[in-house]
């Protein structure tokens, strides 16, 4: 009903330029949910529902990922990566998006290897490293829009909580392990201090 209503008021030559991206996002948003309800009617026509269980992995893996890259926008929010910063003890400058290697492997491991089974390796062969060490597009220019990026952004703002309430990195990977454990690890006691 919201996406409805941003686009019937782009229709309606409504919405000033600012909104525009808000309009657009509701048509993709639209589309998607219309690609699903079809291919959900001719799965169901077809009889393929009862085979579809088998690849329930690529089904998942096929809503966080699209084929064709996205147009790049910005998902990770300034905050994400100043309570990084904050938490390694490194200085941060707003103006500057120069960051230390590392915090690449930090994003895969806190967000991609997190979000759901198998995103990071199949992140990782749909967008590989190019000769000179780096990759051609962002990672998060393959999720898909209806499912992956409000994935992430929903993940993101859970994380950059835990970071807001840690003290220490070591505190914050501890939380971070609890609430959103890697598939396949072993999650620590937790045994008081006393």
């Amino acid at each position: 009903e919201i996406c409805d209503i941003w686009l019937q008021a782009r229709q309606d030559g409504a919405l000033n330029p600012q909104q525009a991206d808000r309009a657009q996002a509701a048509e993709i948003v639209m589309r998607g949910l219309a690609d699903l309800g079809i291919i959900g009617l001719v799965d169901e026509a077809t009889g393929y529902q009862d085979t579809r269980d088998h690849d329930a992995l690529q089904a998942i893996l096929d809503k966080y990922l699209q084929k064709e890259f996205a147009a790049w926008a910005k998902r990770f929010p300034d905050a994400f990566y100043r309570e990084i910063f904050r938490l390694r003890g490194w200085s941060w400058n707003a103006m500057s998006v120069a960051r230390p290697g590392v915090v690449g492997r930090y994003t895969n491991d806190i967000v991609y290897q997190r979000l759901a089974p198998g995103i990071l390796e199949e992140l990782q062969a749909m967008n590989p490293t190019t000769e000179e060490g780096r990759r051609s597009r962002r990672h998060h220019q393959f999720l898909t829009e209806d499912i992956g990026h409000p994935a992430l952004a929903q993940h993101l703002h859970a994380v950059i909580g835990l970071m807001r309430a840690s003290a220490t990195w070591e505190q914050f990977k501890t939380m971070l392990d609890r609430a959103f454990p890697k598939k396949g690890t072993q999650l620590e006691l937790l045994l008081d201090d006393d």
